[in-house]
């Protein structure tokens, strides 16, 4: 069974960065979910599912994978590029959409 390290994103509900600097490994599902007939409730009888361990670094979590002989894949993370903003250019004559209403 395959595990996933990554570092996760970035939570779209809200502007914090809370829980994004560590790093994660968690096993990819072995096979499909099964839907329980009765109730309609997914299920699976994979219990590495629910296995997710953090740690510190990228470095920490492949060395724990080599150890235990998992084999892995890393996903590293998008870095978003910073904007240059400034509160100047809402008034710059060369602005290409004019700022008056």
């Amino acid at each position: 069974m395959r595990a996933r390290i990554y570092q996760p994103t970035k939570n779209a509900m809200q502007s914090g960065r809370a829980r994004t600097k560590s790093w994660l490994l968690e096993y990819e599902p072995e096979r499909p979910r099964a839907i329980d007939p009765l109730m309609g409730w997914t299920s699976s009888a994979d219990m590495r599912q629910q296995v997710q361990l953090e740690f510190a670094t990228r470095d920490e979590a492949v060395a724990y994978a080599e150890k235990h002989a998992i084999p892995y894949q890393v996903f590293e993370p998008h870095r978003p590029a910073a904007k240059a903003k400034s509160y100047a250019d809402n008034f710059r004559f060369d602005r290409k959409v004019p700022w008056s209403h």
